[in-house]
């Protein structure tokens, strides 16, 4: 009899202990789930809520909530765990970089660009990332893949595809001429050193493309990535110096045939190679082509009087020389919240957005900005359009107030994204196309 009784406490202990265990389960699932929906009524309220470039679709039928996904996003709260299933939260803060569909261990995940509502201008390529031009590839931030590192992953991928179609009897100055010097434009003139064929690249401003732009101490790079004859690098937060710095020593090291603020006007298909030429009026032919220009190659212009003038900037490069100056930065992206900031320590900065509220902003800028609102450091014009630009002061249309407002002004910097360079493209033969909601990754079942 007194075994059986301690048989019967042992038994109704460990059925306590597993209620136990199940119910926190279950309360801190719903509990989750409740913080999840929380999190997304806000980013619904914001405007965060809709992708605004490649971003995860996860199948809810597949998923098994290991979190993996949530872990392997560097950005925050993208993804969550609600009524046990993994769910968006805050779209527009994905980057594209892909990593929750990697670390994904049921394949749940696809990688889409554009939505039903909102679509994505992109130029025709196919796996290999060759355009509908035979011979001309593309990758990189014009292809949809803007992160630094993919954008460098998808430069050696295409040039990897394209040296096994080249054809050495073909008579021409190079096998392989690559526009543009960014991430993939780098990668790619690497990749071409190590398959040994010869390589011409042409970059329209200087080193770095896009990243050179960036205002000096942005952070450019949160992961490490593999840089072709270099190998990986693993700085993580680091400036957009350091990373101009290491690309420069690799393409000494490796004697690349770069030039700077060489411009192409126009790429010409003859019958056996590519004719590029410059607006300098140098011209070269070539077996193949990689485009690697970006998006933001070309800055999308207000087309407001006085936008010509000379005090008007679409990017900001040396933030720490400008002082003392009454200053109007136009947007509400990440790069024109940056560089109100940078430029509030030493000067007085208005900023003018189109819309009422910052719908696709980094937490961290999310954050700094409505500090500095808070504490006057900037003055935020919502819902408000730059009309006129004058010598010394600037016109801008608030919503729902009778008269435009007039600030004196030195200083002017538009930050109203990049246009894709339809022209260019459809001039070499390159279709381009709107994607809705379309899969560019997604994995083989």
């Amino acid at each position: 009899m007194e075994v059986l009784f301690e048989k019967l406490v042992i038994y109704l202990s460990v059925t306590i202990f597993i209620v136990v265990i199940i119910s926190y389960y279950l309360y801190k699932q719903k509990r989750d789930s409740r913080i999840v929906e929380e999190k997304i009524a806000i980013a619904k309220e914001e405007g965060l809520h809709e992708p605004v470039t490649l971003h995860p679709v996860i199948d809810v039928n597949s998923c098994i909530k290991s979190g993996a996904c949530i872990t392997a996003c560097p950005e925050k709260d993208i993804i969550g765990i609600k009524d046990g299933k993994a769910t968006i939260i805050n779209a527009s803060h994905c980057v594209g970089h892909g990593a929750c569909f990697h670390a994904c261990p049921v394949q749940a995940i696809t990688l889409y660009i554009g939505t039903e509502k909102r679509g994505v201008e992109l130029p025709h390529v196919d796996q290999t990332f060759e355009s509908n031009v035979p011979g001309v590839y593309i990758a990189g931030e014009m292809g949809g893949m803007g992160l630094i590192k993919n954008s460098v992953e998808q430069g050696k991928q295409a040039v990897e595809n394209l040296t096994r179609k080249i054809d050495k009897n073909v008579d021409a100055d190079y096998d392989l001429i690559i526009v543009g010097a960014g991430p993939a434009g780098i990668s790619a003139s690497l990749t071409a050193k190590k398959n040994k064929i010869s390589a011409l690249t042409l970059e329209q401003d200087s080193l770095g493309g896009t990243v050179f732009t960036f205002p000096r101490s942005k952070i450019v790079m949160t992961s490490a990535m593999e840089l072709p004859l270099h190998g990986k690098v693993k700085l993580f937060e680091t400036s957009k110096l350091e990373l101009l710095n290491i690309w420069n020593e690799v393409l000494s090291k490796n004697e690349i045939n770069l030039k700077q603020n060489a411009k192409v006007e126009s790429i010409t298909p003859s019958e056996k190679y590519f004719v590029t030429k410059t607006l300098n009026g140098e011209e070269f032919t070539s077996r193949k082509i990689l485009l690697a220009i970006g998006r933001r190659g070309s800055p999308r212009k207000l087309n407001v009087e006085g936008e010509e003038s000379m005090k008007v900037a679409y990017r900001l490069l040396e933030p720490e020389f400008i002082e003392g100056k009454k200053v109007l930065v136009v947007g509400g992206g990440d790069s024109a919240i940056e560089s109100a900031l940078l430029l509030a320590d030493q000067n007085q900065v208005t900023l003018s957005y189109r819309s009422e509220v910052f719908g696709r902003l980094k937490p961290k800028n999310n954050e700094k900005i409505k500090e500095a609102i808070a504490n006057n450091r900037i003055n935020v014009l919502f819902n408000s359009n730059l009309t006129k630009i004058d010598d010394h002061q600037v016109r801008i249309r608030v919503k729902d107030q009778e008269n435009e407002l007039v600030l004196g002004n030195d200083l002017v910097y538009i930050f109203a994204g990049g246009e894709l360079p339809t022209q260019f493209l459809e001039k070499i033969g390159i279709r381009i196309t709107k994607k809705f909601g379309e899969a560019i990754l997604k994995h083989e079942k």
